[in-house]
């Protein structure tokens, strides 16, 4: 891939780590030089992911229903270069994510907490709104896909 002009690679979609040969794939692409990102659910554990590779972890946040698939124990296996993000659908999600970030000191544990908006379900406005009122050590995101192309391409 270097050979036509690509250093970065991201594994996203679905879930990666779901994938038998993720891991030895992150591992050649790290060994050749690659700079690689993984975006994971955060469902799985995280630990035998190597070391040079950038995690980008969810946490799922109640209103997504998959709160208890959450492994709270790849908390302690996120570095400083490694990012999270939490994606928004109500009041009750911010808080619960504001609660996440202070109680397990998240803003020490990554460069980056990413929040964005359950597209339809809370105005981005409203999202920034909350985060400025709380002074949040957070970055907010737009879902790019949801505002490029139209409803009736939704799934992308």
């Amino acid at each position: 891939m270097k050979k036509v002009g690509i250093h970065l690679v991201e594994l996203t979609g679905g879930e990666p780590l779901l994938q038998p040969n993720a891991l030895p794939l992150m591992q050649m692409l790290c060994d050749t030089g690659h700079t690689v990102l993984i975006e994971t659910s955060g469902a799985h554990d995280i630990s035998k992911i190597d070391p040079r590779v950038i995690r980008i972890m969810d946490l799922k946040c109640p209103d997504s229903g998959m709160v208890a698939r959450n492994l709270y124990s790849n908390l302690d296996h996120l570095r400083q270069e490694d990012e999270l993000k939490f994606v928004i659908a109500s009041r009750v999600d911010y808080e619960w994510t504001r609660d996440q970030i202070r109680t397990h000191g998240l803003d020490k544990k990554v460069k980056t907490i990413l929040l964005s908006v359950v597209f339809g379900k809370v105005e981005p406005k409203q999202l920034v709104e909350w985060i400025l009122e709380d002074r949040l050590p957070v970055r907010y995101q737009l879902q790019m896909h949801k505002i490029v192309w139209p409803a009736a391409k939704r799934g992308v």
